[in-house]
């Protein structure tokens, strides 16, 4: 379903990998960094649509609108759209960059699996879909990054500790935490836009950190970097502490 996605996705995480001296982590490292470059637009565009609803929310129309349909929440909903087209905002602008994360997400497993294929058969049809000249002479790839394997759920273990540490999970859920914070308009008040916020701060990074246990260290190294990138990028436009523009305003 996602061929038209993934094999090109391989092909340029082969090419990175060929490029860093034939180093994975580096290549996926490298790969996010590109994708996140190359959707910054979306990610501005983004930036943009929360700045508005900021503004909106503080408003003193939205607040008066707030207080005459407080008990008709149907009615509420469509003064809000209303004011929406008003003031120019797309509700869905904030969550766009997000939703074309998600195919982005899954080529990427998809890519890493078929990257780092061991049995004859795999490697096999892992070659059919590359088309960089030298592929013979790149596989089987080398998963190893670190203390990881790339191609397996990331643990470090470390000496008198009975369990492995899932150390990137961890820095996934931080992350992908402060990324969510920064990304969320902030909003004093109760109305169903501020609801689902307060909820994705708490349950996105949990999902993000349950998926990166799970699978692959690969995917996991990919949401670290892109979150570390994806905050450098609010920073650089001027939304490192959401918290205190708002109380700015």
């Amino acid at each position: 379903m996602l061929e038209f996605i993934i094999v090109p996705f391989t092909n340029v995480l082969l090419f990175i990998y060929n490029l860093l001296g034939q180093n994975f982590g580096l290549a996926i490292i490298v790969f996010t960094i590109l994708v996140r470059l190359a959707t910054y637009p979306l990610t501005a565009q983004q930036n943009k649509s929360m700045r508005a609803q900021q503004q909106m929310q503080s408003s003193k129309k939205w607040q008066d609108i707030q207080k005459k349909y407080k008990d008709d929440r149907e009615k509420l909903a469509q003064e809000q759209m209303k004011l929406f087209q008003e003031l120019g905002i797309n509700p869905l602008g904030s969550c766009l960059p997000t939703l074309i994360q998600f195919p982005i997400i899954i080529a990427l497993y998809w890519s890493i699996t078929r990257a780092l294929a061991s049995t004859p058969i795999e490697l096999m049809n892992f070659a059919r879909g590359i088309s960089l000249p030298n592929v013979a002479d790149l596989i089987p790839l080398n998963s190893s990054f670190l203390w990881m394997d790339l191609g397996q759920p990331e643990r470090l273990f470390i000496p008198g500790v009975p369990w492995g540490i899932p150390v990137l999970a961890i820095l996934v859920m931080v992350t992908s935490y402060l990324q969510t914070k920064m990304m969320s308009p902030t909003s004093g008040g109760n109305d169903q836009a501020a609801a689902m916020s307060r909820s994705m701060t708490i349950y996105m990074p949990l999902l993000m950190g349950y998926i990166s246990y799970i699978y692959s260290a690969g995917l996991a190294l990919y949401f670290v970097t892109g979150n570390i990138v994806s905050m450098l990028q609010y920073g650089l436009m001027g939304r490192f502490n959401p918290d205190s523009q708002a109380s700015s305003k």
